[in-house]
């Protein structure tokens, strides 16, 4: 349910922008237009795109915030077929799939496949595996809480979590 009313405050955000409907459904143009230039307008082609020292062969480009001291945006890429062990992340993290199958699960036997669109919401502390299944590289959209980390978990460490 949770991950039903995320996927739908994302949508709203997206499409609705910042139009006024009144009853009849018309779009209120008595208000003043915004004319403040956008903070961040760019393709993921125009990013300065960085190696993840945690995870060799993933990479990211931070949209907002820094990563290394506290809440942030960025977009991820994982190549095809890349598999992070079980671990955990010291804040909770979202994230929006763009492209690709991304998954996450507490196991691999019980990892989700997540397509195009998917929302997954990841609680700070969560033993879990992640990846991207064979076929096309994954482009994600992370939102972090606060600052990133990646904190492998031996087996057996994560169980009666």
């Amino acid at each position: 349910m949770r991950s039903i009313v995320v996927l739908f405050g994302l949508v709203s955000a997206c499409f609705w922008g910042t139009g006024l409907a009144n009853e009849a459904g018309q779009v209120d143009t008595s208000a003043k237009r915004d004319t403040t230039p956008m903070r961040l307008s760019t393709s993921p082609a125009d990013l300065k795109w960085s190696a993840l020292p945690e995870r060799p062969g993933v990479q990211f480009a931070t949209l907002t915030g820094d990563p290394k001291t506290g809440p942030y945006t960025q977009l991820r890429k994982f190549p095809a077929g890349h598999d992070n062990p079980l671990h955990t992340h010291s804040s909770e993290l979202t994230n929006v799939v763009i492209t690709g199958t991304w998954y996450t699960g507490p196991d691999a036997a019980a990892a989700r496949d997540f397509g195009q669109g998917s929302v997954v919401v990841m609680p700070a502390g969560w033993p879990h595996v992640s990846g991207c299944r064979p076929g096309i590289e994954c482009l994600i959209y992370q939102i972090g809480k606060g600052k990133f980390d990646f904190n492998p978990v031996t087996r057996g460490a994560g169980k009666g979590r």
